[in-house]
């Protein structure tokens, strides 16, 4: 899993999928949230900013019905480029009731360009999920996924999480929740660590709550993919993200909000 996708993990607390659709009323954000993030790779021992992640939230309109529109853009700077390019644009609709409507991923990594598109449709109460992908071979698939349970990309679900309230978790806690690709649907896990005060790159100081997301095919053995910390209050602002790569290990500090 690579660093962009961990990223949209930060917020996922809780699932309760009783009904397909599983509207949930929003306590968390409103339309015109804006977030910045520094990016930082560790090279060699030193730990350089490699880019910077925008993540926005705005009123918008899906196919005559109102909806929040949902953007996350990662781009690497001058100094990561030499290294490895990343461009990945990120774009989801949802009800205001946070229902997935549509989510599409455009990802520029290296020299390989891929898309995952999923469109949402809830006829008699189910969640039919159309998923539509492009590889980094210029080759489209097409998938479809149908269940009587809530199905959500890594934006809609960022969205619906942040509405829960995890007073409740105890340290050790796993939580399990489904996650739709443009060629799949699977099970994720996050293990809940703990709270911790840290300060972020916009020189505040935050009361966070700290969660680990682990290899679904490697729980048993608890291999850490991250380690995130999200603010104790009613926004769960993701302040700081660890990111344990393959080629070493990557972080994201809150450099501004609003």
């Amino acid at each position: 899993m690579k660093m962009k996708s961990f990223f949209l993990f930060v917020f996922l607390f809780s699932l309760s999928a009783s009904r397909a659709q599983c509207p949930t009323e929003n306590t968390a954000f409103r339309a015109g949230e804006s977030l910045t993030y520094d990016l930082y790779f560790n090279w060699k021992f030193i730990w350089v900013k490699c880019g910077a992640a925008h993540y926005t939230m705005r009123s918008a309109n899906y196919k005559g019905q109102p909806a929040l529109r949902n953007d996350l853009l990662f781009t690497s700077n001058k100094r990561c480029d030499a290294v490895f390019t990343m461009r990945d644009t990120l774009i989801s609709y949802i009800t205001p009731q946070l229902v997935p409507l549509y989510f599409r991923k455009g990802s520029l990594e290296g020299k390989h360009y891929t898309v995952d598109e999923v469109w949402y449709t809830y006829p008699k109460g189910r969640s039919h999920v159309k998923q539509h992908y492009l590889n980094r071979h210029g080759d489209w698939s097409d998938h479809h996924h149908e269940s009587d349970d809530c199905n959500y990309d890594m934006l809609s679900i960022l969205s619906l999480a942040r509405s829960f309230n995890p007073k409740d978790y105890k340290i050790g806690q796993r939580i399990h929740f489904p996650m739709a690709t443009g060629k799949k649907v699977e099970e994720q896990t996050l293990v809940y660590r703990g709270k911790k005060d840290w300060k972020a790159n916009d020189g505040k100081t935050y009361h966070c709550l700290i969660f680990s997301l682990l290899d679904y095919e490697e729980t048993n053995h608890d291999k850490e993919l991250l380690r995130f910390y999200v603010t104790d209050d009613s926004r769960h602002l993701p302040v700081r993200i660890d990111f344990y790569l393959r080629f070493g290990t990557a972080k994201a500090y809150l450099a501004k909000s609003n």
